[in-house]
């Protein structure tokens, strides 16, 4: 397994993440939550995942920037959580929900944790 982060897999149109904040479910493990969606995410990728960090939380972007790149690293090396496990394209937004300043350690663990509720979720709804 390959643990990358290529292009294809970033979340950039604005159409998809529409249709994502307007038809996708949620599922959350604090400070983390992921919306989801099911459907066509592209000819090249089966999924497609994008992160967020609240201005609110963090008025500073150099602080934003830094758990974004903790949210896009801990998904790079647990991603295979997910892809061994779905059987149909989904499209991903992360957000880091707190004030909290947690380290890369606590973060990973909080996403595999994330991974796993997700997992649980979606199998109870087939």
């Amino acid at each position: 397994m390959k643990f990358n982060y290529p292009k294809e897999e970033k979340l950039k149109s604005k159409i998809k993440i529409g249709l994502l904040f307007s038809d996708g479910k949620s599922v959350a493990k604090y400070p983390l939550r992921m919306v989801y969606y099911t459907g066509a995410v592209g000819e090249d990728s089966r999924t497609q995942i994008g992160v967020s960090v609240s201005k609110k939380n963090f008025k500073k972007a150099v602080d934003r920037n830094y758990y974004k790149r903790l949210l896009r690293e801990a998904y790079r090396l647990n991603k295979h959580l997910l892809l061994e496990n779905l059987d149909q394209p989904y499209s991903f937004m992360l957000f880091y929900q707190t004030k909290d300043r947690l380290n890369f350690e606590e973060v990973n663990t909080k996403m595999i944790q994330l991974f796993e509720k997700f997992l649980l979720q979606t199998k109870k709804t087939d």
